[in-house]
């Protein structure tokens, strides 16, 4: 099973398919600050023991570029959680989902803004039908309703979470060459450093109550299956096909998020989600497609 790509991609996006799903429970239990703090650490508790030996062979890498680590992709990393788990206060697990789907057309957007890379008109059409189909999820089947009364809260918070974690993605382009062990191991570190403020907000702010058991198995799954093996799947499977191919296969997550929404949350999925869904994915595949047909001519 595990030298099965196409199995370790379903772990993989089902798992993060939860991830909204899991917050949302948590939204009843705890405050968002603190949970993404508490998953932070707990995920550097995890992960330190296994990656000890590889950080210390990296050390020389790591000691040059220890603020892109921690003050770049930790920063953006944890504002992406933050902003997410505080979201789902007020908006569906189904509408967060959807709108992750977003964060490919911003990364497409950021190459042609930051980096000029060439972009044909199809991908130019795949990036409008994408935004089209997260705009009718955030307006409730109803696009014409934002000149009135502008976004729900809820989902104008997921859409700018979804600006961090497309800063994120975008640079990786510059990772040093660390073992990905190393990689994963800071990238928790930088986050739970970055969220250490926030959470002390919370904390000297909020009345805080102890969270239940529930919540703590909230927790435990939201530190263990998006947090990690998620992202071991998805390394692995990245590893067996290829970055280009595998991919392609986060576009499952709204769809699965959607479903495990339904499934466990009784939220109920509309019309106006399926489209969006079908534009939004239709769109990224789009542009996806025309960006693979460019790399694999390059290469030839």
């Amino acid at each position: 099973m595990f030298g099965n790509a196409y199995v370790l991609l379903l772990i993989a996006t089902v798992g993060w398919a939860g991830n909204a799903v899991a917050g949302k429970f948590a939204a009843s239990g705890w405050e968002p600050f603190t949970l993404t703090c508490l998953r932070w650490f707990l995920v550097v508790i995890v992960v330190l023991p296994f990656a000890w030996r590889h950080l210390l062979n990296d050390r020389k890498l790591i000691a040059q570029k220890w603020w892109y680590f921690l003050g770049v992709l930790g920063f953006c990393m944890a504002l992406f959680n933050l902003l997410m788990f505080l979201a789902l206060n007020y908006t569906s697990a189904i509408n967060v989902s959807i709108e992750q789907a977003f964060m490919p057309v911003l990364i497409i957007l950021a190459n042609f803004v930051l980096l000029s890379q060439r972009v044909r008109l199809l991908q130019i059409i795949g990036v409008v039908l994408s935004i089209l189909g997260v705009w009718v999820t955030s307006t409730q089947g109803n696009p014409l309703s934002i000149f009135d009364g502008g976004l729900n809260r809820g989902d104008a918070i997921m859409l700018l979470a979804c600006v961090f974690y497309a800063a994120y993605t975008f640079s990786l382009k510059w990772k040093p060459a660390v073992h990905w062990l190393s990689f994963m191991c800071l990238i928790a570190i930088g986050a739970f450093l970055v969220s250490i403020p926030f959470a002390l907000y919370a904390i000297n702010t909020d009345d805080l109550s102890l969270p239940a058991k529930a919540d703590w198995l909230v927790l435990i799954y939201i530190v263990l299956v998006p947090s990690i093996v998620s992202q071991l799947a998805f390394a692995k499977s990245v590893a067996l096909i290829g970055g280009n191919r595998a991919g392609l296969f986060i576009n499952l997550v709204p769809i699965f998020g959607s479903m495990l929404a339904v499934l466990l949350l009784s939220e109920q999925f509309r019309l106006f989600h399926a489209v969006g869904i079908v534009l939004v994915i239709g769109g990224i595949l789009l542009a996806e497609r025309i960006a693979l047909a460019n790399d694999t001519a390059n290469t030839l």
